[in-house]
Parts: C-alpha cells; structure tokens; sequence
C-alpha cells in the first residue's frame, strides 16, 4: 500500500497523524478487511482503536450489515450474555419478552468487542462457539440458532498475563489473535501530538467561536515530553479545557504546565514483577518472604565481612567491644528508670553475649531455622484457612490475599492432603 492510499483512508476516518507505527497499523487493518478473518487489535485505553475497527468493517463486504460495538467492560456479568446472544420470555425475573442479542441482529454485519479481557469466562466459551461454529443459544432455550457475523476484538491489557492468571480461555485467545493489530500509545508517535493539538484546537475554535490557540516552540517541547497516560482522549479534554479557560490565545511552556497533571507513571514503585515472577503468580505474602529473605541476607554478609576484617586485623575486636558497649550504656542512661526500658537495653551482663569467632557457623544456621520457621508458618495459615472455608480454595486464597493459582502451587509444595 503506497502512502496515497493510507492519507486516503486516514482522511476518510479522520485519523490524524504520520507516525511510522500508526500507518503500519492502517496498512494492516486495511489489507485484512476484505477477509473474514477475527482480528485482535491491543492498545493503551483512548489511543483510537475503535477507529481501526470502522475501517475493517467500511472496506470489507460487509460494509453494508450493521455495526455494532460494545463495551464488554460496560455490561454486567448477569446481563451479558442476554445482551450478546439474546434471551426468551421468562428466562429470569424480569424478561417479560424474547429479545434479540448483538449476534442476532448484527447477521451479515461485525461486531466490535471492545475490552475483550473484562468478558466473564462462561461468555467467553459462548463467544468460542459462534467463532469456531457460527451459532449460538438464547439465555433460556435449548434451540441452536445460525448466525454469520465477524468479530473484531479489542483490549489495553495483556491478554497472555490473563491467560496465564486463568481470567481468559487459552483457545479464545488464539481464535481471536488471528491477525493483530497494534495501536500506539500517543506518546510513541512523537510529532502527531502536535498535528492532534492543532486540530482540536482547530475544532473548538469553531465550536466556542475563539481564536484558536497556538503554541510556543518550548511549549511544543513540554507538550511532546508528556506521557499522555489517557493517550488520545486525554489530549483532546486538554485542548478544550485550555480553549476555554486561556484568554491568551498564545500557550507558553508555563501555561501548558499548568494543566499538564502528575503523571503516576514517574512515581516509583515499591516492586516491580519481571516476566518470570509474572508468571509464577508472585503474591503480595511471597514478596514479604522476599524482602525478609533479602535483609537476612545482608546483615549476614555483614556479619561474615566483619569476622573477615577482625581475622585479618583490619580491626580490633576489643575496640568494637568498647564500642557496643558504650552505646548501651548512653541508651540507657537516656532513657530514666532502668526497670522500664525497652529489652535490647537492659544490661544483663557486662559482656556482649556475641562471639565473633562462630558468626560465620550462628549465620548459617540462623538462615536454615528461620526458613524453616517461615515455611511451618505459612504452612500452618493455608491449613487453617482451608479448614475455615471447608475446603473450598476458592475462598481459602481469597483470605489468605493470594490467587488460586498459587494456593494450589503452595498446596503441592508442602504436600498438603486438603
């Protein structure tokens, strides 16, 4: 596809912007319209993706059925499968009616599933049938009905991570993921974000009857280096609020700052998961394990670098002796009445009970009876929580805070006969 093409199909769906990454993605959606092929197209939340399904479903054969896009992260999980698939009269409390689902009335047409991940898993093994078979039942009948609709997926999450959490079915995920298609965060498309700025501000001139507005170079820069957490959408209420709120038609860098929010991308975080502990279904509980596990570590290593020094006379012993010494003493006679002080400054004896000859021996054996001690702990609480909620790990991890996935790990681990 030459570049005449793709300005023409961003002209008619009035897609903005020359990104390398944004007319891959056109290019893509466009060749494979005219198949009947499931398409998956992945994207942060407001970076346009439902652009991308109109132009798969106006260039194919089906430009003439309808098109229909739903939300599945919109639709409650006891009413989605009466809005997809339809239902009969009487089938639950307050369906005084047959009615038609999406499926039925979109025959012919596509049919664009927005937030594909947020499906409830026994919508998504009726999805699975309509995909692998074209046919459905009404919620309430026994009656297999036809139908001939494509399906255009959507979703700003990884949907292997939910594979792998079991929140999504594995063979939907491939029968959906026939062609990808991947929309870029606005970020990625550098200097689309100022052709999109122009073009909003273009838009609500005319709306509000203003000036529009215009910006300074550095402010252009300021704007660029933004990460646009809310991509497309975000920049447009920007534009807006700015149009608005500025009787300076002119925006300088201290300006655009101003309405500019934090963004919580640059805010640290206490862990961050790699892949691999992704996918071992890290808990909140094995984290803990692992700090503490870290910190025994260090001060270890501590202790064993310390023995080091003394056995090569770097230092002296008798003088970090003294020196222990010494700041017991200054704790405790901070601190009025010796009978109400904190444990660690009662001076029982007038000698550290340490010996620095075996840190090396204490520090091994600690780690072996500390682990052990842990391990018998957590043992013990997945125990009782099983024997509290009758066996049912379902609930079982829900108190203990960690998914199934890893009670069972854990179950198996400890050799837990439940």
């Amino acid at each position: 596809m030459n570049d005449s093409e793709i300005q023409s199909i961003k002209a008619r769906f009035g897609i903005i912007g020359n990104s390398p990454l944004l007319n891959h993605a056109i290019e893509v959606a466009s060749q494979v319209a005219p198949t009947d092929m499931t398409v998956l197209i992945s994207g942060e939340s407001g970076s346009g993706k439902e652009s991308f399904s109109k132009i798969i479903h106006h260039l194919s054969p089906r430009k003439h059925g309808k098109f229909i896009a739903i939300n599945c992260g919109a639709i409650p999980e006891g009413t989605i499968d009466s809005e997809l698939f339809g239902h009969e009269k009487g089938s639950f409390t307050g369906a005084h009616e047959s009615r038609k689902g999406y499926f039925e009335v979109t025959n012919g047409g596509t049919i664009f599933l927005d937030e594909i991940g947020e499906m409830p898993l026994a919508t998504q093994a009726r999805l699975l049938r309509v995909l692998e078979y074209g046919e459905f039942i009404k919620v309430g009948s026994s009656k297999v009905q036809k139908t001939d609709v494509r399906v255009v997926a959507a979703t700003n999450v990884n949907l292997l991570d939910s594979v792998e959490n079991g929140k999504f079915r594995q063979d939907l995920y491939y029968r959906l993921n026939t062609v990808p298609i991947y929309v870029p965060p606005l970020r990625e498309r550098g200097a689309d974000i100022e052709l999109l700025f122009r073009k909003f501000a273009a838009d609500f001139s005319e709306k509000y009857k203003v000036k529009p507005l215009s910006l300074t170079e550095n402010a252009k820069i300021a704007l660029s280096k933004y990460r646009f957490p809310g991509n497309i959408r975000q920049l447009k209420n920007l534009v807006e609020q700015i149009s608005v709120l500025e009787m300076e038609r002119e925006i300088n860098t201290d300006k655009i700052l101003k309405y500019l929010p934090a963004d919580s991308n640059y805010l640290p975080a206490l862990y961050r998961q790699n892949q691999q502990e992704d996918k071992a279904g890290l808990s909140e509980r094995d984290l803990l394990y692992k700090i503490l596990f870290d910190m025994r570590k260090d001060v270890n290593d501590l202790k064993k670098l310390v023995h080091n020094m003394i056995n090569e006379d770097i230092i002296d012993r008798d003088g970090i002796d003294s020196a222990l010494m010494e700041s017991y003493r200054n704790a405790a006679e901070s601190t009025s009445g010796k009978e109400n002080l904190p444990a660690p400054y009662v001076l029982k004896n007038p000698e550290p009970d340490y010996d620095f000859d075996n840190i090396e021996d204490i520090s091994h054996e600690t780690e072996r009876d500390e682990s052990l001690s842990i391990e018998a702990k957590e043992k013990e609480l997945i125990i009782k929580a099983l024997r509290k909620n009758n066996n049912r790990r379902k609930y079982a991890a829900k108190d203990l805070g960690i998914s199934e996935r890893t009670l069972y790990r854990k179950i198996k681990q400890f050799e837990i006969d439940d």
